[in-house]
């Protein structure tokens, strides 16, 4: 679990007083921001000191285990050691900040480390900072990248963040639609984890909790506000709470593979699937689809028209890689219900 939460509008400025203690011996924080925020204000709030580094991380496309190797290269070429690696952005950037984190104190490639308990040592301080609300990766035990083989997570008792620090304010001027797309992976996590086989009362409680939030703010309110704000970035937190100790599902198990080969980002892939998912989560996807009426959102179709057999091929391999996903919908005999026939008729549908 996360060590040290801070939550409330303004915590951002209260970063520097955070940081200092976990400063050691001169050596630097690195701070990975999104490079959406290039040139924006919010770096300029950022206390950088002495030989502090900001990295703008390209997250046009999810993390690669060859970016975060080439990143924790160069810290380790330049400074030898860091203090610690401080991820501001979206999911795709904390899981980039958790990535680079435990790659400057364990060997080889970040690649090697794609799977459950493979890594071998805590990795520096790291601490997380989410402007958008929805992935739970600010809570989670995974930092998901794509491989040379595979789109799999450093899925280890190391990988959460030290730190987070959760600022409603840093979300406001998210666009509309990505906001929706990142709500909604909150909202699939929840329905997921509370209909799988792996469901306890610990899960239950955090994921009960962010579904009714998720209601609260994608269909009883009308217009957005700092309340949606607040609500939102707390059913990432007790959703990325509820799935740490349960598992998700259907969903996140098919956007894998659409990620994979097509590189589409991991919300809206999640919408892309779910939206065809009646036969696995029924009520949950009939009141999907009333949010992403309300909400004036278009989920994008016949996306897997013109395939290749060896990229449905690829695909369905990524996307049955993912056991413990399969097994926590589908029970321990996943693999008599799905089989690749099955699977790829559900992607010939998206």
């Amino acid at each position: 679990m996360v060590g040290y939460v801070i939550y409330g509008r303004g915590a951002f400025n209260q970063l520097d007083q955070i940081l200092e203690p976990n400063r050691k011996n001169g050596l630097p924080m690195i701070f990975l921001v999104d490079h959406f925020f290039k040139n924006k204000e919010l770096v300029n709030r950022i206390p950088v000191k002495e030989n502090d580094k900001i990295i703008f991380a390209d997250v046009t496309y999810e993390p690669k285990t060859t970016y975060v190797d080439s990143i924790a290269a160069e810290l380790k070429e330049t400074f030898g050691n860091v203090s610690g690696v401080i991820g501001i952005g979206g999911g795709s950037t904390m899981d980039l900040a958790k990535a680079v984190a435990l790659m400057m104190t364990n060997p080889g490639s970040s690649a090697d480390y794609q799977g459950w308990d493979l890594v071998k040592f805590p990795g520096v301080y790291k601490a997380g900072i989410p402007t958008l609300s929805g992935t739970g990766a600010e809570v989670s035990r995974t930092t998901v990248l794509t491989g040379p083989t595979k789109k799999l997570g450093m899925n280890s008792d190391f990988t959460p963040f030290d730190q987070i620090v959760l600022d409603p304010e840093l979300t406001e001027n998210a666009p509309k639609d990505q906001r929706f797309y990142t709500g909604m992976d909150c909202y699939i996590h929840c329905i997921e984890s509370l209909q799988g086989t792996y469901l306890n009362e610990f899960s239950k409680s955090y994921g009960e909790k962010a579904l009714q939030l998720c209601r609260e703010v994608f269909i009883e309110k009308d217009n957005w506000d700092n309340e949606s704000d607040d609500k939102l970035m707390m059913a990432s937190y007790a959703g990325g709470m509820s799935i740490a100790y349960s598992q998700v599902g259907v969903a996140h198990a098919v956007s894998y593979g659409l990620s994979y080969l097509l590189g589409i980002k991991h919300g809206i892939g999640n919408c892309i699937v779910f939206n065809h998912l009646e036969e696995y989560y029924l009520e949950g996807v009939r009141e999907f689809k009333k949010m992403v009426e309300k909400n004036g959102i278009h989920i994008p179709e016949n996306i897997c028209s013109g395939l290749t057999e060896e990229q449905f091929r690829v695909m369905i391999d990524v996307s049955l890689g993912m056991k413990p996903l399969w097994e926590n919908a589908l029970g321990k005999d996943w693999e008599k219900i799905m089989t690749r026939e099955k699977l790829k008729a559900l992607y010939q549908k998206l």
